[in-house]
């Protein structure tokens, strides 16, 4: 083992970023705690494109690695401020929070090309070993994978047993709306999401076959994602209560100390009530992707103008979606939820 092989992987500053499935390896990224905390997501689109890189083989890593921190998730249906409260959770001396790693994606798009899934449970278990290396002792490591993983959380929380999640999700209207304020780009995006839960096998339990789908419009598409994401959700808070807890985007705004304490609660994380108030004080408020002012006011105003703009399309879809979750047995209010 070079030196290199050696170091890197017990170094916090070296993130274990991508995963290189036909050679079994790691690719290793140099990225600061700034430069985690500037960055939307650890993505390459976000990262600083000059920082140096290393491709490691996956055994010779973990053989070297330094041993895992506590890990726990934040599990998301998109457009719900999961990018908020994964910011609010990073936190000196607390937690260091892992916005959407590109790895665990990776793994996701191994497996929907067929790999087995030994070998994906042996990659994701090492992955998420090398993610639990956070910047100071006794630092949590709390990660929001991107939902496109959605489909592996099953086994995300089978191979760490001692990890707690939240499943947080925005109300039905909420979603649809986001989608349709994002014009063609929103509505491209949950046909790729869709496509995505349909070979993970969780759009199925819908109860339409794929000519169906095919006829449906952008936003029962969308609909029809948020209902597989929230059947999933339904079956995780069942099967892993009390491990796993459910929270709504607009409960966690109306009460964001509450919600802040429950989960860290949750995490196990040493928090007091003046350091929920400093967390709610320097993390809400803010435009969670770039930091601007950005207040409740002010989301209410855009989604307003959003829904007034397409409220005859998001009526019909809401009906057509309410309907669809009682023949399919979906809830529309998940079980297991944080607060109360």
């Amino acid at each position: 083992m070079s030196p290199n092989t050696q170091t890197i992987p017990r170094d916090p500053l070296w993130l274990a970023h991508r995963y290189i499935e036909n050679k079994d390896a790691v690719q290793f990224r140099h990225v600061t705690r700034e430069e985690h905390r500037a960055a939307t997501f650890v993505t390459d689109e976000y990262l600083p494109r000059d920082a140096q890189r290393l491709e490691i083989d996956r055994r010779q890593a973990l053989a070297a690695a330094a041993p895992a921190a506590p890990v726990h998730f934040i599990f998301h249906s998109a457009f719900c401020c999961s990018t908020l409260l994964a910011r609010a959770f990073d936190r000196d001396g607390v937690a260091m929070a892992l916005k959407e790693p590109a790895i665990l994606n990776d793994i996701t798009g191994w497996r929907r090309r067929g790999a087995s899934g030994r070998d994906v449970a042996e990659a994701m278990d090492g992955a998420l070993a090398l993610l639990a290396r956070p910047f100071a002792a006794g630092e949590a490591v709390v990660i929001k994978p991107s939902n496109i993983v959605s489909g592996l959380i099953p086994m995300m929380m089978a191979l760490r047993p001692d990890a707690k999640a939240l499943l947080l999700h925005a109300p039905l209207p909420l979603f649809l709306t986001s989608v349709a304020k994002k014009g063609l780009d929103g509505r491209l995006w949950v046909r790729e999401l869709f496509m995505g839960l349909r070979t993970d096998g969780l759009v199925q339990r819908l109860g339409f076959d794929d000519a169906q789908f095919f006829g449906q419009t952008d936003l029962q598409i969308a609909a029809a994602g948020w209902l597989a994401q929230q059947a999933l959700f339904a079956e995780l808070a069942r099967a892993l209560a009390p491990r796993v807890r459910t929270l709504d985007s607009e409960s966690l705004l109306d009460a964001p100390e509450a919600s802040v304490a429950a989960l860290a609660r949750l995490y196990g994380l040493g928090v007091n009530e003046a350091q929920v108030a400093e967390i709610v004080a320097a993390a809400f408020g803010r435009n969670s992707k770039s930091g601007e002012a950005f207040g409740r006011a002010e989301r209410e105003a855009e989604y307003a103008g959003a829904a007034a703009a397409h409220r005859d399309e998001l009526e019909k879809v809401g009906r057509w979606a309410e309907v669809t979750a009682e023949r399919a047995g979906i809830p529309m209010t998940l079980p297991g939820a944080l607060l109360g």
